[in-house]
């Protein structure tokens, strides 16, 4: 209950920041507008010309990470299969609280399709990883574009990133080779039987990983589930009167996900207004425009994802009390195997 009180002040406070500023330790009033938000709310209409295909790149990322899913998967699964689980994933991560999407698209691909669930969370797990691999080879990229001195206030933060995102791949790499071998080693021994069904799991599901082709297809398969939404705020950008904003899609892309990646922050959506009106205001927009880009892509995001999902909800025939227990099931079987795997056993 605390948590969610610090997260939702959080939240608020961080949005604030898009439309205000804050006078801390000076004198004056608290809070001062940014600009008029009559004026603002009167503008925004004017952002339709950008804001449909913005939409409609997200909306392009669920088919995307469908075909991308099938790189990481061990056997064959039907594209129409992956596709309304993404999509259904995408619509609990909009729609319900506690960001299920990925664990319920993980959870329903093992009951439809009869697998262990960690070996498909695992397939999932792969697909955010190299997902993150190639949006930081697209804020490389990036330097070279117009942006590249503006880029340079950037450098610290990426540099911190790529060497996350290389350490990541290199520890889910050493995973996948040698889960298995611990396990059998263990199971020689007559040694934690549980921990060995955890390691053979987690081999399973990283199986893509112990390949360097397995690894190099899928990383180009995840280039394009990164590239739509890239080409979506670069549009949007340029939609704004930025030059050479198509370039910089990339760059704000990339602010979001180490914005969103901080550990033990609550408040994802804050941290959205928060990190996007300041990427926006850096390259060169407006005060107001900044806010717009912040509201419109945000609203984007979320109608387009509840707009795809809702219909595979709806062919499915899914109840939201139906992802809810999902959710509740997925998190419970997650938690009950990495209990099990620390829980000594009773002789």
């Amino acid at each position: 209950m605390v948590l969610a009180i610090v997260g939702a002040v959080a939240t608020v406070g961080l949005i604030s920041t898009a439309f205000f500023h804050w006078n801390l330790g000076e004198p004056g009033p608290l809070l001062v507008p940014r600009f008029p938000l009559r004026q603002f709310f009167r503008e925004l209409p004017g952002h339709l010309v950008w804001l449909i295909p913005f939409m409609l790149l997200e909306a392009s990322i669920i088919p995307l990470r469908a075909l991308q899913w099938q790189q990481t998967l061990q056997r064959k699964v039907p594209f129409r299969e992956r596709y309304h689980l993404v999509a259904i994933g995408a619509f609990t991560h909009n729609v319900l609280p506690g960001k299920l999407g990925d664990i319920i698209r993980s959870f329903l691909l093992a009951r439809t399709q009869r697998l262990p669930f960690l070996q498909c969370l695992g397939s999932v797990a792969v697909c955010k990883l190299l997902e993150f691999a190639a949006l930081m080879l697209l804020v490389a990229v990036s330097f070279l574009g117009p942006f590249g001195k503006t880029m340079v206030h950037f450098r610290g933060a990426l540099e911190v990133a790529l060497y996350l995102c290389v350490g990541l791949v290199a520890l889910v790499v050493l995973l996948a080779h040698y889960s298995r071998p611990l396990a059998q080693s263990l199971h020689r021994r007559h040694r934690m039987p549980r921990l060995q069904n955890l390691l053979m799991h987690v081999a399973d599901g990283l199986g893509t990983a112990r390949s360097f082709r397995g690894m190099a297809t899928a990383l180009i398969w995840s280039v394009g589930p990164v590239l739509a939404p890239a080409l979506g705020y670069g549009m949007a950008l340029h939609g704004l009167g930025i030059p050479g904003g198509l370039f910089a899609g990339a760059v704000v892309l990339g602010a979001i996900a180490l914005g969103q990646a901080v550990p033990g922050v609550p408040a994802g959506m804050g941290l959205y207004y928060f990190v996007t009106s300041w990427a926006a205001r850096s390259l060169g927009a407006s005060e107001a425009d900044a806010a717009a880009f912040s509201t419109l892509t945000h609203l984007g995001t979320v109608f387009a994802n509840v707009a795809v999902g809702a219909v595979s909800v709806h062919q499915r025939k899914l109840r939201l009390k139906d992802l809810r227990r999902g959710g509740s099931l997925a998190r419970e079987a997650a938690h009950h195997v990495a209990h099990e795997a620390v829980e000594p056993v009773s002789p």
